[in-house]
């Protein structure tokens, strides 16, 4: 393998490239090491070294220092992982280390997630934000099957959160309301039963 390009990443770190594309990120220190210069050969051998004893331990760390602040949906870390730097095999073997421990558990993220935002966010919006996070359908159905999300009440708790306790509003009010919680995605039905419970001020006559 012919190593067609070392660029820099930042102060310490350089990208490398080889012919078949880009390859992986080292610190320069390393690169010595390795003897990986621009323009030199890079021997199988001398690549899989790279990946054992640098690129995988590296990588597992990364994922595991990651899920200690938060955990994480399956496609999320795959591509926090790919977006570092670490190629498609290294990244593919530390998402089956996190599987295989259970460090990454889709079902059990969406259980949490629909757990925390229930009582706040509509289905649709549940719905909506597990899959942008990369979580399947069925994993959702699953869950929102075991856990069912109620509408109507979180709708109503951002009602009274908006009337700040009050029990009346003005028609601009009103209108304002509902394109609030039709954007937070409740339907016609439950903004049109929540709206039931504020009395409406009427215009006074000028």
């Amino acid at each position: 393998m012919i190593v067609t390009s070392v660029t820099p990443e930042g102060k310490r770190k350089c990208k490398v490239f080889l012919s078949e594309g880009f390859a992986f990120v080292l610190y320069r220190g390393e690169l010595e090491n390795y003897g990986i210069e621009e323009g030199g050969e890079l021997e199988e051998r001398t690549y899989r070294r790279i990946v054992e004893e640098v690129l995988m331990i590296r990588a597992k760390d990364r994922a595991l220092y990651l899920l200690q602040s938060q955990s994480r949906p399956k496609a999320q870390m795959e591509k926090k992982l790919t977006e570092d730097g670490y190629p498609a095999e290294v990244v593919g073997r530390v998402m089956d280390f996190l599987e295989e421990y259970r460090f990454l558990d889709d079902r059990a993220y969406a259980e949490h997630y629909v757990s925390v935002n229930g009582s706040r966010k509509s289905r649709r919006q549940m719905v909506y934000e597990l899959r942008q996070r990369g979580i399947g359908q069925e994993d959702i159905d699953c869950v929102l099957q075991e856990t069912p999300a109620d509408d109507e009440q979180s709708a109503r708790a951002l009602l009274e959160k908006r009337l700040k306790g009050r029990n009346t509003a003005s028609y601009e009010e009103k209108c304002r309301i509902s394109a609030y919680l039709g954007r937070k995605g409740y339907s016609f039905d439950v903004i049109q039963r929540v709206m039931r419970d504020i009395s409406w001020e009427r215009e006074k006559d000028i």
